[in-house]
């Protein structure tokens, strides 16, 4: 059975390990670009689990996934384009007012359990109902996992760094 919970601090070490092996997954698919350099560094991911930010799923006492989730606003939503193009015209996020809305970001899986991610963000649009994420355009598993939960594609944001990253919402529909 999973189970989402936060993360604790002497659990630092196990959630680096998990970033490791998703890093080297990237890295088999192809995507040489995302989450270089050491991202995410051991500094960030200590600083989400101190605010409340940094959440495991657990999967018979073992922690499987991790990753970090917040009630917005993120700042580097704030503008978004249609396409890789600053210029170019701006693109739209699916709701109108914006707030509130969930943030998901570094989901990190060690791979051992199918299903997982999904877990992960359905559990996280239960929380909120409004639910916004990003990934890197070469991050096709991502990609993949968020189209067929019903994402949708709103265009491109860029992180304080400049990079760009393709944006997409999704928002929960009640019965």
């Amino acid at each position: 059975m999973m189970k989402i919970r936060l993360a604790k601090k002497e659990e630092l070490p196990r959630l680096m390990e998990l970033y490791d092996a998703a890093r080297a997954f990237m890295r088999r698919r192809g995507n040489m670009v995302q989450w270089v350099g050491g991202y995410p560094s051991r500094e960030l991911v200590a600083v989400g689990i101190d605010a409340g930010e940094q959440w495991v799923c657990v999967v018979d006492d073992r922690v499987v996934v991790t990753f970090w989730f917040a009630v917005g606003p993120d700042l580097t939503y704030a503008e978004i384009w249609e396409g890789d193009d600053r210029l170019g015209p701006a693109g739209a996020w699916l709701d109108d007012e914006g707030v509130p809305y969930g943030v998901v970001h570094r989901l990190a899986s060690d791979g051992s359990v199918r299903g997982v991610g999904a877990f992960c963000l359905e559990w996280c649009l239960e929380r909120c109902g409004n639910i916004r994420v990003d990934t890197h355009a070469c991050n096709a598993v991502m990609q993949s996992l968020l189209a067929r939960l019903g994402y949708t594609r709103c265009g491109v944001i860029y992180l304080p760094d400049g990079s760009p990253r393709d944006a997409f919402q999704k928002l929960k529909v009640e019965n």
